[in-house]
């Protein structure tokens, strides 16, 4: 039997340009290729957790648009179940635009457009589905309230909340509440640095870092550390977990391939 996962989250469509290097501010650089690719956090996690033969739900909204006729499309071709995927008769489909450097890695501005609209109404709506799944999977590109609030009803039925924090910024705020209501907390190293108040990740003890992020009530902390592989903090210990080696043609949507897969 394939386990059951909802996803609540954004949808955005990627425009991707791939450089010799990411702009400074107020520098132009000249792109190579352009490629315009569905993601958006959510959808990414839906589509990995999909891949790897979960029954995936996935809880967004898109605009009703071009864009958003293309991501339904491409969520359907996967296998992702459209039951709760709603269209926004006001709003355009969030749109992000990503800088990706010879070396795989990348700069992301992301305009939400009908992201921002998903609300506690449409958790409410798929209580439904909710109360039949072993996992939820939130991340912060949608209201924040809307992820506490699919939080609170996912405890409520007693299913498995999987919380990755991003985007966050160290001057932004999560409620202890909602870290007390996660079974699994997983950000990448910035985010790890930016929930602990610091500004930047720079000369930070990961074992350390999540130990104390434990303590802020989560059951378990999974600090993602691409090439580094991951640390791990749970009731049993703090320990640090080995990533392969592979040669990286594009980071984006790695943590999300990674939660995704963490789900099932």
């Amino acid at each position: 039997m394939r386990p059951k996962v909802l996803v609540v989250g954004s949808a955005n469509m990627d425009l991707v340009v791939r450089a010799e290097r990411i702009p400074g501010p107020g520098e132009t650089v000249l792109g190579e290729t352009f490629r315009q690719i569905a993601g958006g956090k959510g959808a990414n996690q839906a589509v990995a957790a999909a891949r790897l033969g979960a029954d995936v739900y996935f809880l967004g909204r898109t605009g009703e648009d071009a864009f958003g006729e293309t991501i339904r499309e491409g969520l359907a071709r996967e296998g992702i179940r459209p039951d709760c995927l709603l269209i926004d008769p006001k709003a355009p489909t969030g749109v992000a635009l990503i800088t990706v450097d010879l070396e795989g890695r990348n700069a992301i501005t992301v305009a939400p457009g009908a992201n921002a609209n998903l609300s506690e109404h449409d958790v409410n709506a798929a209580l439904d589905v909710l109360a039949g799944i072993a996992a939820i999977i939130l991340q912060l590109e949608i209201p924040l309230p809307t992820v506490q609030h699919a939080v609170e009803l996912a405890n409520s039925v007693r299913v498995k909340v999987i919380l990755n924090p991003a985007p966050f910024h160290h001057t932004d705020s999560l409620h202890t509440s909602l870290l007390e209501r996660t079974d699994v907390l997983v950000p990448n190293e910035h985010e790890a640095a930016a929930l602990l108040g610091a500004a930047t990740a720079e000369g930070i003890v990961w074992e350390e870092a999540a130990a104390r992020l434990l303590a802020k009530g989560p059951k378990a902390v999974i600090i993602t550390l691409g090439a580094e592989g991951c640390v791990l903090a749970d009731a049993r210990g703090v320990r640090r977990l080995p990533a392969r080696s592979v040669t990286a043609v594009d980071t984006t949507a790695a943590g999300d391939c990674f939660i995704g897969a963490l789900a099932i």
